[in-house]
Parts: C-alpha cells; structure tokens; sequence
C-alpha cells in the first residue's frame, strides 16, 4: 500500500496536475466555469417556475430562461475562444476571438433547407443541444488565431500601430470565416448535424450504466488526489446539458423523462455528492462525535458546510486527499453512489430530475425531493445516508485509532526545560 500511495502522491498526480494545467485544457475548464452564471441564470427560473405551478397568476418570466441558458451554446464558444487566447498568452486576441466565435457559430447552426426560416430551429441549435457544436467552434477559432498570432506579422514595423492591429485582426477573422463558409455554402456540408453526429457515440455512453458510473467514479477518483471536478467539465458538459434538455422536452411533449446522467442527478439531488463529492457527510457526521479531540473539533468546524454539500475543508482539512485510509472509502462511494442511483431511477422507484436546477449547495434530503419532485426522495436520502456511513466507518475508526495515538505520543512528550542555571 505505501508503495502505491508514494507513486499516486509522488508522480502519477504531479503528472496528472501537470496536464490539466496544459493552457488549451486549462482554458476549457475555465470557460466552463465562467459560463455557470448563465447556467444558474436558467436554474433560477426552473425554481420560479415551480412556484408558479402553485400559484398560477404570478407572471411569465422565460424570456429570461430563453436569452440566458438557452443560448448556452453561443456563451461557451464565446468563452471558450476568449480564454483559450488568455491561457495561450495572446491576451490582445481575447475579446475578438471571443466575438468571431460566435460568428463562426451561426454560420455553422444556421437551419437549412425546410427549416431555413425557422427562428425556433436557429434557438434550439444555440441551446444545449448544440452545445457540443459550441466547443468545436471555440476550438477551431482558437486554433486558427494562436497561429495568427505566433507569427508576430508586423511586429517592429514601420506602421503605424493602429493598421497593424487592424491587419493582426481581419486576417484571422476572414481566414477563420472563410473556411467556414466553404464548408457551409460553396460544399453545402451541415456542420451542426456533422459536429453532433461525431459526439453522439460520446453522449450515448456517456448515458449508459458503466458510462455513467465510470463518469462518477473518475472524479471522485481524482478528487481524492486533489484534482478539481471542473477539469472534467469539457467531456460532462456536453453531455449532462443534453441530457437534461431531452428530459425538460420529453416531459413537456407528455412523454417520461430518461436520461439519468445529468448535472442534476449526480450534483443537484444530494445522493451520489452527499456532502460533496465522494459522499463524504458521513465521513463528517463521524468526526463530529470522534474519540479523537482533534477530528471531533474538526468534524464540528466542517459540519455547515457538509449539510450544503461543500466538502473542499473537509477533503483537504481532514484530510481525504492523499490519506489512504480515507481514500479508499471515497473511492467506493464514487462506485456505490451512482449505481444505487441508477437502478433505483431505472426501476421507476425515484423520478429522474426533468428540470434545470445547476446547484449542488441545497441541503439533502430538501434538495433531493425538490428538485425530483418524488415523496420517495427522503427514503433513499435516508438509505444512501447509512450505506455511506456504513463505508465511511471502519476506515474512519482506523483512522481515529492512529490520531488517538498521535495525540498520546504527543501529551506524554515531555517539555524541555532549561539547565538550572542558565
């Protein structure tokens, strides 16, 4: 064991931490982030929208839902080439990579053919749907306008700094635009339906059973070494968005909601990150009553912002990260978690979530029965609860043993005095 823990502490997440933080895997991270406000933004009227289910006569407000979460797909190939030009150290392209993104965007989900008019088309392609499409496009910008400006074009010339920019600017924007338009237009290729076609292997697995175990496991996983959830955003995304969006319009066209792996059911509902990720409110709820006066303090310091399923203080605090009588009861949870979760919603005894609600920080089992809508939400709050604790605690007592032991060591060092005399 201490010679796995040395090579996972000691070079597999040095390497690891090394490659995330790679500026075109950084930058994808970091957008993803900068796009939650809108995200939330939609989540928001989800919940207003909950309400106005009890209390008809309060007014509509999903234009904010339309121009905020549902053009999720241009903010984030917005995001997406804006950051990739700030990590690449191109700082001075950020703003208008950003906005030809976006240009770029519309050229490739422009609706064709019988749809060519249609305003819904062109909406629905700028969502979640398309937010696959979002990505590539960023990408692509970024890429063509990173070669741009490695080249320096005019750099120490004679003129004037204003044409320079103006030139630094217009090559890479009608170089990117012009591409694009020969696939588009001059050999009639429909980018949206190909970009998507490319990513649907990737979203069915994604939503099936071991997809979306391995997709729960892999960032617990690295969580317990100290590596962000976020930075596996550019795969999940795409496919937790999706996922939800079929579920909101299954249930709108009176249909059952099916797609299991989404934002929602792993983050939003309290029971595969209860308490965070790695389910580790148990972990907490054992610290709190510990023999150990050192984790029993520590438990009790962590306890608020465990019951809001924030677990940075205690995961490293406790600490989960590196400690490997701790990571391994993490890394069951991050198995046992999402399998309960999906038989239990594949066998109909909890509703799959079918609405935007991007929040992981409402208390379980409140969370759990709001955001499924399903009385059943607080029995198998209640069920995950104690088989969490239940893993959490021989691992935990191994643990409080060895602290228990440290703290005696260090009661019965004795105290150095000073020489009499001196």
């Amino acid at each position: 064991m201490k010679k796995i823990m040395d090579w996972l502490c000691n070079s597999f997440a040095p390497r690891m931490n090394n490659l995330f933080s790679r500026p075109w895997l950084s930058a994808i991270s970091s957008s993803m982030q900068k796009s939650i406000p809108f995200i939330l933004t939609g989540s928001l009227i989800f919940l207003y929208n909950i309400i106005v289910s009890y209390f008809p006569s309060l007014p509509d407000i999903s234009p904010i839902l339309d121009y905020s979460f549902g053009l999720i797909s241009m903010i984030i190939a917005f995001m997406i080439a804006n950051q990739c030009m700030e990590k690449l150290k191109h700082p001075s392209y950020s703003t208008v990579a950003g906005i030809v993104s976006i240009c770029t965007l519309m050229m490739a989900v422009m609706p064709t053919g019988k749809n060519a008019d249609s305003i819904s088309v062109l909406m629905e392609n700028l969502g979640p749907t398309g937010i696959a499409v979002g990505m590539i496009v960023g990408l692509y910008v970024s890429a063509i306008f990173n070669l741009w400006a490695k080249l320096n074009f005019l750099e120490n010339s004679s003129v004037p700094d204003f044409i320079t920019t103006w030139i630094n600017f217009l090559v890479p924007n009608f170089i990117t635009l012009g591409l694009t338009m020969i696939l588009v237009n001059t050999f009639n290729i429909n980018l949206f339906d190909v970009i998507l076609s490319v990513f649907e292997p990737l979203a069915a697995i994604g939503q099936s059973f071991p997809g979306f175990v391995v997709m729960c496991f892999i960032t617990a996983f690295f969580y317990t070494m100290g590596i962000s959830t976020w930075l596996w955003s550019a795969i999940t995304a795409p496919i937790y968005l999706a996922g939800i969006q079929a579920n909101i319009d299954a249930v709108a066209a009176g249909q059952q909601a099916l797609n299991i792996a989404t934002n929602e059911t792993i983050f939003s509902i309290a029971l595969i990150t209860m308490g965070g990720t790695c389910a580790t409110l148990g972990l907490n709820v054992l610290m709190c009553f510990s023999k150990s006066k050192q984790l029993k303090i520590l438990g009790r310091i962590f306890i608020i912002p465990s019951i809001f399923n924030i677990n940075e203080p205690i995961v490293f605090g406790a600490p989960v990260v590196f400690n490997p009588l701790l990571m391994l009861p993490a890394w069951i949870n991050g198995l046992v978690g999402p399998i309960v979760v999906w038989v239990i919603m594949k066998a109909g005894l909890l509703s799959v979530p079918s609405k935007l609600i991007f929040s992981g920080e409402i208390p379980g089992p409140i969370s759990t029965f709001l955001f499924t809508e399903d009385l059943r939400a607080f029995l198998w709050w209640g069920v995950l609860f104690c088989v969490y604790l239940a893993i959490w605690y021989p691992f935990f007592k191994a643990y409080e043993k060895q602290k228990i032991q440290e703290e005696l060591a260090s009661e019965e060092t004795p105290i150095a005095t000073a020489p009499e005399g001196v």
